[in-house]
């Protein structure tokens, strides 16, 4: 299973979900949905939205979980 660290990389920037979504020009009910781990696909210019706005690497948000290890 593919993880979102989203929420991570927010923290370490010092960056709430609200700014981060007025710098990415997305809205907060899709960003939300991302942060939780409950979206299904994410755009490419959307990653690249979202890594340029926390200056990091698409690496640095997604993790892939093999799925004995995922947490309950």
């Amino acid at each position: 299973m593919i993880v979102v660290n989203l929420d991570v990389m927010m923290a370490k920037r010092k960056m709430t979900l609200s700014q981060l979504s007025e710098k990415v020009d997305i809205t907060l009910a899709n960003l939300s949905i991302l942060k939780n781990n409950k979206a299904k696909a994410v755009r490419f210019s959307t990653l690249e939205a979202i890594c340029a706005a926390l200056d990091c690497q698409p690496g640095d948000i997604l993790e892939y979980v093999p799925d004995g290890d995922a947490a309950p």
